[in-house]
């Protein structure tokens, strides 16, 4: 599955005669005019920036130095404040119901709103303490043996314990319209193995040492400074086993099927516990990701000692029940998880934290209210008509390419065919009716939604896979492609300004919302998207010839990425970050060509001495504006398969023709690249 990042500039002297054509623009009309005319907020623009040299700061540079990260959140940007918006409308729907939708919507809008008054009740939830997981650390204390504490972590996606190994349910990569149970690498506490080996973050691994003796001190573990070191010396140990995040986006290497017996032997470990305290009966075919990190960080458990893995089970109960207990559980995770790892200043208000918890448990009841009071029909009907012409102009660019086969093109041109594209919201809307929401209960009710959504899986595991499934509620302000499935999916709250706007310029749509349709899209071809073929299936099903050119010119991008530096010494992960930069040029690229078919051999009209591709990238880079606070950025820069905004839009205009024509771009700019090195994919 991929999804778009979270968040997202015309020179000084562009050359001369654009550079003084867009300050006439700015004379003409002042901002928030000239974005309501065509789409582009000029205010944010910084024109002592040469387009050449940084087109992010040129098209984003004054709105940058402008922004201000509020005091509870990590970034600030064109994503974030449409989740803002989105963020106060789910709060109405959990205070007032859902006057005005059908019986069953209204009964499951009641079980929002109990749901959300227990997160509310700080006075009882203060009352309670420690008392909503002391069932559970009870049950760790208990434990005699290794087995003992399997059987806990077993039940991972039911309770407040947590495990060594992920555990879940998805589609099977070689058979597409079956389930298959996962097991992959786990264990860390940290963001990323880096955090444990890299020394730039020693740092952060120091203040973990202290996080861990705190909770263990606040859930009463004895001697909890000893216990800590001797959990953060496991972690290590795991980390240092982990594949990294790179290696763990390859497909073919994350495909290992095998039966429950078959990995009993390549990894020993008390797995029919594990996987019986799941709820899932013994298993003939299951898929490992990690093959080489499994049996590594089982042989790490059975040499553990077993009040180590006591004390980071205890830990990790106080740990991921935080939010859910008193304030003092809740301010030491904050101090850490945030405030150390991510720089945020200030734990958000109660009532946003009860949004987000309630969102995650019960995200579809919520976006069936929310489509009904704020999403317009005749949207989708309008974003159906944009895919389709995305969808027709990445054929076009497939069917052109001239390093590529006719027999792979074949098939490249059958899967984007077999395309399913979903918008908006399902066709079919989860049904809550079996999950019991009681009053007075905030850990339980979470316990059960957790509960609720493992045993729907389970209990579909010899099922068809269902198709008509969204894993994005319709209130969340993303996208994403779903390889498996070969689909695409855009909810209704990223079709908003300044994505998409009836009354923007074209140039502008395509530019925000087309570029986006078109990165989801791409995905189905990047580096890893590209194994699958139109059914869903993990298959080779391209010519070698034609994989080794692939490999050549995603190679030459991977070096591009590779080369930008956020902040001294440390580099962009081009290899990591691979899939995300394809489709984004991909995207860029596909979504110039659709506005251009769009023109019908017209020429674009210039608006305030603004020419039609101008406004394209322009929008473009409008719909990257992003800014992080910097520990938020070094997280991303090892953890996140996306590279930072600003490197999202320099790293893909560099390589499309057209920006240099557009800006005046010419060798001596930083971000000039000779037209035979430009990387050039689909």
């Amino acid at each position: 599955m991929r999804r778009r990042d979270f968040i997202r500039l015309l020179g000084g002297s562009l050359g001369g005669v654009i550079g003084a054509k867009l300050a006439l623009a700015q004379q003409a009309a002042p901002a928030p005019a000239v974005r309501a005319f065509w789409g582009y907020d000029f205010s944010g623009a910084d024109l002592a920036t040469k387009p050449g040299d940084d087109f992010f700061r040129h098209a984003n540079g004054a709105w940058y130095d402008r922004t201000v990260i509020a005091p509870d959140r990590s970034s600030n940007g064109i994503d974030r404040v449409l989740a803002d918006i989105v963020e106060a409308r789910t709060r109405q729907i959990l205070e007032q119901g859902a006057p005005g939708v059908d019986a069953s919507a209204r009964s499951e809008a009641a079980k929002l709103n109990a749901f959300y008054a227990n997160f509310l009740d700080e006075a009882r939830i203060e009352a309670l303490d420690a008392k909503p997981i002391a069932p559970a650390l009870q049950m760790v204390r208990a434990a005699q043996s290794r087995d003992d504490l399997t059987a806990l972590m077993g039940a991972v996606n039911t309770t407040s314990f947590s495990s060594i190994f992920s555990l879940g349910i998805g589609s099977d990569a070689k058979a597409p319209d079956k389930y298959v149970v996962m097991i992959g690498q786990a264990g860390l506490g940290l963001p990323d193995r880096d955090y444990y080996l890299e020394a730039q973050f020693a740092d952060k691994k120091a203040s973990y040492l202290a996080y861990v003796a705190q909770m263990l001190s606040l859930v009463g573990w004895p001697a909890p400074q000893a216990s800590a070191a001797a959990i953060l010396d496991f972690e290590t140990a795991i980390a240092t086993a982990s594949w990294t995040k790179a290696e763990s986006r390859d497909s073919d290497k994350t495909y290992n099927p095998m039966s429950e017996a078959e990995l009993a032997k390549v990894a020993p470990f008390a797995w029919r516990a594990f996987l019986q305290a799941a709820a899932l009966r013994p298993l003939d075919h299951l898929v490992v990701a990690e093959i080489t990190a499994v049996p590594k960080i089982a042989a790490l458990y059975a040499a553990a000692p077993i009040d180590t893995l006591k004390a980071w089970q205890a830990f990790r109960v106080g740990d991921w029940a935080a939010g859910y207990l008193a304030k003092r559980f809740v301010d030491a995770q904050f101090a850490f998880r945030s405030k150390t790892l991510s720089g945020v200043a200030e734990l958000p208000a109660r009532w946003k934290r009860g949004v987000e918890i309630v969102n995650g448990a019960m995200g579809e009841a919520i976006g069936r209210v929310y489509v009904a009071r704020y999403f317009p029909a005749e949207a989708k009907a309008q974003i159906d008509t944009l895919v389709g012409e995305i969808i027709a102009a990445l054929k076009g660019r497939i069917e052109r390419l001239a390093w590529m086969t006719p027999e792979t093109k074949s098939k490249a041109l059958d899967k984007l065919s077999r395309l399913k594209v979903k918008i908006a919201y399902p066709n079919k809307w989860r049904d809550y009716s079996g999950l019991e929401i009681r009053p007075n209960d905030l850990f339980g009710n979470v316990l059960a939604g957790m509960t609720f959504d493992w045993l729907r899986q389970v209990n579909r595991l010899n099922l068809p896979v269902d198709r008509d499934e969204w894993f994005m509620t319709p209130q969340t302000v993303n996208a994403y492609y779903d390889p498996f499935i070969n689909e695409f999916i855009l909810p209704a709250a990223q079709l908003q300004a300044p994505y998409f706007d009836p009354a923007a310029d074209p140039a502008a749509n395509y530019g925000g919302i087309g570029a986006l349709i078109g990165h989801e899209l791409t995905h189905g071809f990047d580096d890893d998207g590209r194994k699958y073929d139109g059914t869903g299936m993990l298959t080779s099903w391209w010519t070698d010839a034609d994989v080794q050119e692939f490999n050549t010119r995603t190679a030459a991008l991977g070096r591009q990425y590779s080369a930008f530096e956020p902040f001294p010494g440390v580099h962009i992960n081009g290899e990591l970050t691979m899939g995300e930069n394809i489709a984004d040029l991909g995207g860029a690229l596909t979504a110039l060509d659709a506005y251009h078919h769009s023109l019908a051999g017209r020429a674009a009209p210039a608006i305030g001495g603004v020419t039609g591709d101008q406004r394209f990238f322009l929008c473009y880079a409008q719909s990257w504006r992003a800014k992080r606070t910097e520990d938020s950025v070094r997280q991303q820069l090892v953890s996140d398969p996306h590279a930072p905004e600003p490197f999202r839009v320099n790293g893909t205009v560099r390589n499309v023709d057209a920006w240099y024509d557009a800006f005046g771009v010419k060798p001596g700019d930083k971000l000039y690249v000779a037209n035979q090195d430009r990387v050039r994919i689909w």
